[in-house]
């Protein structure tokens, strides 16, 4: 039987990449002289350090515009609300999604079974497994899934017949 995954995984390499461009771009731009901003990634969570609001804003546009020179979609970033540091400086959070969230994975299986498309759609922890008996309708389910318009990129591997 037919089978795929959807999963939603940030190769975190690129965003390591990414990362080090952004660093090196800050050391050479004149509007960051003499500034404490910096940008460093722990695990899954990327922390933004800025002197002000323009700053702030301004490594978040590079930060979207390096990932996506990387091919690392931005959607797959959640950024957290701003908080004051020391000397009056900002910090952000942002958090690199990996897997898929328990609601939506509820919700996407619920739509391809209201599809009413003969497949089976299952939760396998942060994956969701689509099987069904043709090809054809596995195909479907995918054009489904990309019409629905979600936040998070979704990436379909491991198809099987």
């Amino acid at each position: 039987m037919p089978s795929f995954d959807v999963v939603s995984r940030t190769n975190l390499a690129e965003v390591d990449n990414a990362l080090n461009n952004i660093t090196r771009e800050i050391r050479s731009r004149y509007d960051f002289k003499h500034s404490k901003a910096s940008i460093e990634r722990k695990d899954e969570t990327i922390t933004i350090l800025a002197d002000d609001d323009y700053k702030l804003r301004t490594l978040q546009e590079m930060l979207h515009q390096h990932l996506t020179r990387r091919s690392v979609d931005p959607s797959a970033l959640e950024f957290k609300q701003p908080e004051r540091a020391s000397d009056d400086a900002l910090r952000q959070t942002v958090v690199v999604r990996q897997g898929i969230e328990a609601e939506l994975a509820k919700r996407i299986v619920k739509t391809v079974k209201d599809s009413k498309l003969k497949v089976q759609a299952s939760i396998q922890g942060d994956d969701l497994r689509v099987s069904g008996k043709k090809r054809d309708d596995l195909q479907e389910v995918i054009t489904l899934i990309r019409g629905m318009k979600l936040d998070q990129p979704l990436q379909y591997v491991n198809f099987r017949d």
